[in-house]
């Protein structure tokens, strides 16, 4: 498909002759005579040019004005200006507008050819950045953190706010597997950032040594083996995202020098003798409770209120386990995709044992389940016998008639439970809020104050838990 040039000029002499030069090289030219008319093509959305070759001054407007119109309207286009004065603050003017150049009348043919084919070639690169980055955006859409549940789509809504505010820095908390990987993405591509790089590291993957040299880069010579010049992390990430993950991991010292960095917004290699300035926002992750690790010496209190600018927990999947309505089917259909099956049936024994479940590894887990059981699937039903599902992650009281677990806090009650020690009457002297009370008290005494545990086994969040724990004033 030949790509579209659009010139801008209102000689007719000297337009006809560069539309007939630049068709003769294969390109869609479009000609304008008038400023009114550039702009009704522009504005119908008739044509998309890779390269616009405009007059400055037409007869009816300036083409800078023209440019400054456009130019958030038509990403991946540049501009290439011609006049026939020679006016130092037009050019100075069209340069801080973003035009690829600026040239005089009467400009040689060669000259202009050369500037054109440039000009191509930097839209052209700009076209393909731009749909990586519409792919993306796609790919990492909030929606993409799957779920219908009350927590998911909370969880959805601080993501996109957040995905649409600066911020120099943010910390994604949660259990292993809940998708912080995930969400630092959406966070990324679908912020003003999302033309500029995204850098990842798992702070738990290398040793001190290389992970210092990795983050901050290091000069020829700076250690033994360091036998170039290389860029750090963080300067590769520069105006884009430095993801960070298990930050709980990084050592002590290091923790220090990255401080620093983020404070001042500047990096020093290894071995070097100046600084470098860095334009970045960091998002860091981690599964570890890092108000406990403060508490134990393994973290920098200060280094945490720097990046906590934002801190967002991501709920467990037993925390809304409703979600596997949401989430079982998509990764089937993923998997059936990539494996040519047609799993197609989910049996109601496999949707009750998957609700039962408590999703220790969460999506993760989840994930690598429907994985293998669609590879080893020989029909279109999703085969129990590879759920293999932990026993001691079973629960113990499985509703045969639900195909998931209520989300409410509703633990059976009868007038002795043995296994908590507890009596309720039948006679109506003790009142539901007590009841629940009650059992909320044992459940944190039997599992020593573990709120986490108790939502678990109770099948509701820890939220819940907390709330009635201050609703009753359990102590």
């Amino acid at each position: 498909m030949p790509e579209t040039l659009l010139i801008i000029e209102d000689e007719k002499l000297l337009g006809s002759e560069l539309q007939r030069h630049y068709r003769g090289l294969d390109y869609e030219v479009v000609w304008a005579q008038t400023y009114a008319d550039a702009e009704n093509k522009l504005v119908t959305g008739s044509i998309d040019p890779l390269v616009i070759l405009s007059d400055l001054n037409l007869p009816d407007g300036n083409g800078l004005d023209l440019l400054e119109s456009f130019t958030h309207r038509l990403p991946g286009s540049e501009w290439v200006f011609l006049t026939g004065y020679g006016d130092v603050p037009d050019s100075v003017r069209a340069l801080q507008l973003g035009a690829f150049d600026f040239l005089t009348k009467p400009c040689p043919q060669q000259q202009l050819d050369m500037t054109v084919h440039s000009a191509l070639r930097s839209a052209r690169a700009q076209r393909r950045v731009l749909n990586e980055i519409s792919d993306a955006s796609e790919q990492f859409a909030v929606e993409r953190f799957l779920g219908s549940s009350v927590i998911a789509r909370e969880t959805q809504q601080m993501l996109r706010q957040l995905s649409q505010v600066p911020y120099s820095a943010l910390i994604l908390t949660g259990e292993t597997g809940t998708g912080k990987g995930l969400a630092a993405r959406i966070l990324h591509y679908n912020s003003e950032r999302a033309a500029q790089p995204m850098v990842e590291l798992n702070c738990s993957a290398l040793p001190r040594e290389m992970l210092e040299s990795e983050l901050f880069g290091h000069e020829a010579g700076a250690f033994t083996g360091a036998k170039g010049r290389h860029r750090g992390l963080m300067e590769q990430a520069q105006g884009g995202t430095l993801f960070l993950d298990e930050i709980g991991e990084m050592p002590l010292d290091l923790q220090a020098k990255l401080l620093k960095v983020v404070e001042d917004r500047r990096v020093r290699r290894l071995g070097g003798e100046r600084e470098i300035s860095v334009d970045i926002q960091i998002i860091a992750a981690t599964n570890r409770n890092l108000q406990d690790e403060i508490r134990e010496g393994r973290f920098r209190s200060d280094l945490y209120h720097r990046l906590s600018v934002f801190e967002l927990r991501l709920p467990s999947l037993r925390e809304r386990i409703d979600d596997l309505h949401d989430l079982v089917p998509t990764f089937v259909a993923e998997f059936n995709l990539k494996a040519g099956k047609k799993v197609s049936q989910i049996s109601d024994q496999a949707r009750q044992n998957m609700a039962a479940y408590g999703w220790p590894g969460n999506v993760r887990e989840l994930r690598n389940v429907i994985e293998r059981c669609v590879i080893l699937s020989t029909s279109n039903q999703l085969p129990e016998q590879w759920l293999q599902l932990r026993a001691d992650e079973l629960s113990s009281t499985v509703d045969s008639d639900s195909s998931t677990s209520s989300a409410a806090l509703s633990p059976t009650l009868s007038n002795s439970d043995s296994h908590l020690g507890l009596r309720f009457p039948t006679d109506g002297g003790m009142g539901l809020d007590d009841m629940v009370a009650e059992i909320i008290r044992a459940m944190l005494k039997r599992y020593d104050g573990n709120v986490t545990e108790v939502a678990r086994v109770l099948k509701t969040t820890r939220e819940k838990v907390r709330y009635r724990i201050e609703k009753y004033n359990i102590r």
